[in-house]
């Protein structure tokens, strides 16, 4: 879907580089090696970025180092473009089949961010009939590139009408903490 928006396939690559590695600062010769991308074209696209104001950039010795601007304008609605068409959402998609009936999943900005969250916090919530050794093998291949242990809860649709009946703090903070639905509908989770 991504390709129709942004026909540059450089530019989705850079953009989705950057969403995924926020914390990361990357000069323009290893950025050309982690999208896989020849030199000229990591070069125009970074400048077209930095120049609309999702890349910063910064001199040090003879290299420019470009970071994620956490304050553009649009960084909001990227991220959550970003988390539906990144590895996190897509991965979902593809296995979706294989994880039950499920009526939601939603992850929270903390985990797009690459914040750490307290102990009694979760990343991901996933409503439905779920199969868990398969939410919980998708979670693991997520842990892989995350710096911290992605915290997730599963419960049935009872269970979280229940809860968001009764105003549960479990899921009323969750749900009121920036959040994107990677799968459902949106409407039905909020408070």
């Amino acid at each position: 879907m991504l390709e129709a928006i942004i026909p540059s396939k450089t530019r989705r690559k850079v953009l989705a580089f950057f969403f995924a590695n926020q914390q990361e600062s990357v000069h323009l010769r290893k950025l050309t090696r982690l999208v896989d991308e020849e030199i000229n074209a990591v070069k125009r696209e970074t400048e077209i970025l930095r120049k609309a104001g999702a890349l910063l950039y910064e001199r040090r010795a003879n290299r420019v180092l470009y970071t994620l601007n956490k304050k553009w304008e649009l960084y909001d609605e990227f991220l959550r473009i970003m988390a539906k068409e990144g590895a996190t959402g897509s991965t979902l998609r593809k296995i979706h089949s294989r994880l039950g009936k499920v009526s939601f999943a939603v992850v929270s900005y903390a985990f797009l961010r690459g914040e750490a969250i307290q102990d009694h916090e979760i990343y991901f919530l996933f409503v439905g009939i779920i199969v868990i050794p398969e939410v919980d093998a998708y979670i693991k291949s997520l842990e892989k590139g995350f710096p911290f242990e992605v915290n997730y809860t599963v419960m049935t649709d009872d269970e979280f009408a229940f809860r968001k009946k009764n105003n549960d703090p479990f899921i009323w903070n969750f749900l009121h903490s920036p959040h994107v639905s990677l799968l459902g509908d949106e409407s039905a989770i909020t408070i």
